[in-house]
Formats: structure tokens, C-alpha cells, sequence
């Protein structure tokens, strides 16, 4: 079963999404299995503003981003495990922490 972790970043969703699925920003926030070789995500919706990334290892993530209250974004990430291992909850929350980080950083810089 699927970890999810949700935030809200005071980013507007366009800004959040598109940092997100970056793929030269990728590998700043995605787990280790599904940071790859920079290229981008296996599927990108963005109308929905939804991007899924996936591995041979069973490794996936799945990213939604919604408009929030003043102009801010709210984030849903699903993370699977392919490992089994312990720990997908720490690891979904890790992701989000690391993505808002980068967004910060991305708005910083544009």
C-alpha cells in the first residue's frame, strides 16, 4: 500500500508542479530509486497538474497539485515501496520537505 503525505507551500500550483516535474530538479527531491538519469517523468498531466514516475524495481510516485487558499498550492504525493521496506511514510514526508525546499529555491532564483 501506497504511503501519502499531503502539504500545503505558499507557492501558486503552476510554480510548485513545474518545479516538481523538472528533471533537472528531480533527483533534489525524489526518492533515490526514482531519481533516474534526469530525464522527466514516465506520465505528466498538465491539466490535472499530476506527474507519476516509476521504476523496474516497482519503486513509484504519484504527484497531485491543487490550488489552496491565497494562491498557495496543496500537495499530495504517493510514494510505493518496491523494497517493502520500512519507513515509506518518513520517506513521502522527506520527498515533500525536499520539494518545498526547491520550490523555494526556484522562486528565489526566477
Amino acid at each position: 500500500m501506497p504511503a501519502r503525505a499531503v502539504r500545503g507551500m505558499s507557492a501558486p500550483p503552476e510554480v510548485v508542479f513545474s518545479t516538481a516535474t523538472d528533471p533537472h530538479r528531480a533527483s533534489a527531491w525524489l526518492p533515490e530509486p526514482l531519481r533516474g538519469d534526469g530525464s522527466p517523468a514516465a506520465e505528466i498531466s498538465g491539466e490535472e497538474l499530476r506527474a507519476r514516475w516509476g521504476d523496474a524495481d516497482d519503486w513509484s510516485a504519484e504527484i497531485r497539485v491543487e490550488p489552496a487558499d491565497s494562491g498557495g498550492a496543496r500537495i499530495q504525493l504517493d510514494l510505493a515501496d518496491g523494497s517493502g521496506g520500512p519507513g515509506p511514510d518518513q520517506l513521502a514526508d522527506e520527498a515533500l520537505t525536499n520539494l518545498a525546499r526547491e520550490v523555494a529555491d526556484n522562486l528565489q532564483a526566477g
